[in-house]
């Protein structure tokens, strides 16, 4: 990837300079001179880190293929560049159906995102702890106000587009249309959905799941950063702005009209300073 690719996808993906620094992980000072022509020769790890960043096609999105069959995290994530043919039910990545995505083995998680199956790992407890409180916190909200809106907790199978190739599980999810519950899942797009980063799914995170969600009608987006102890949140439903917070700031749940606001300070504590995947800390 040039410095021109570079500059071209982030603008592209309508990325701040601070966006892509918290994202790659690469200082913003450093971003600054690059992307100004400051820095003619950037080192190659921080090409790396940008390039993971800022993936040039959807082909680097699908990641690699695990030993069950499911998509993983691209090579970046993993430290691996093989990839390996599989089939199920006569299929391959990019073919499956609904249908598929219910026949598969009950005991491990999978996700389905057009066509292509995605294996989901345990999560650890930085992402319970933090998933779970803000569930609790939504659930508080909602008995204290008489709104139709409910708060759901993963897993909870969510059918998005309303077709056969596509069915996602949310950590946290707020819908606000009774009409979306058929009793086994929501059939369409949620009002509010939550990711809690992982090492196995920031990327996907990001780079799948935003425009995914966005497309699909969901109003606002947060994307939780448990290292960083930041949270990203993209409100489509206000032009697609976005607002950054740490979890010492009261956020506001946007489409609470006010009623609503979590403040993540309460749980840092509980935050246990690990490593994950890929050397990445969770």
């Amino acid at each position: 990837m040039t410095l021109e690719d570079i500059r071209t996808r982030k603008k592209e993906l309508g990325y701040s300079i601070e966006d892509l620094a918290r994202i790659s992980g690469v200082p913003k000072g450093t971003l600054q001179k690059i992307l100004s022509g400051r820095t003619a020769a950037p080192r190659r790890g921080t090409i790396e880190r940008l390039e993971a960043a800022l993936p040039s096609d959807r082909g680097s999105l699908s990641g690699t293929v695990s030993d069950s069959g499911a998509v993983r995290e691209p090579a970046a994530v993993y430290g691996s560049s093989a990839e390996d043919e599989f089939t199920f039910r006569g299929k391959k990545q990019g073919e499956f159906t609904v249908e598929d995505y219910m026949a598969l083995p009950e005991d491990k998680r999978y996700e389905l995102i057009d066509g292509h199956l995605y294996e989901m790992f345990s999560p650890t407890l930085n992402h319970q702890v933090i998933a779970g409180y803000l569930y609790h916190c939504l659930m508080n909200c909602a008995e204290q106000h008489p709104v139709p809106c409910y708060p759901y907790i993963a897993p909870l199978d969510v059918q998005l587009d309303k077709d056969n190739r596509t069915m996602v599980q949310p950590d946290v999810i707020i819908c606000c249309d009774p009409a979306l519950n058929t009793g086994k899942r929501l059939f369409g797009a949620p009002d509010f959905l939550a990711e809690v980063f992982s090492p196995s799914t920031k990327k996907k995170d990001i780079f799948i799941k935003l425009p995914k969600y966005k497309n699909a009608g969901v109003r606002e987006y947060w994307m939780i950063d448990p290292y960083r102890k930041q949270v990203i949140v993209y409100l489509f439903c206000q032009d697609d702005a976005i607002r950054l917070y740490t979890f010492d700031d009261e956020i506001p749940v946007t489409i609470s009209d006010g009623l609503c606001s979590v403040c993540f300070a309460a749980i840092k504590e509980r935050l246990v300073d690990v490593r994950g995947g890929a050397g990445e800390p969770d």
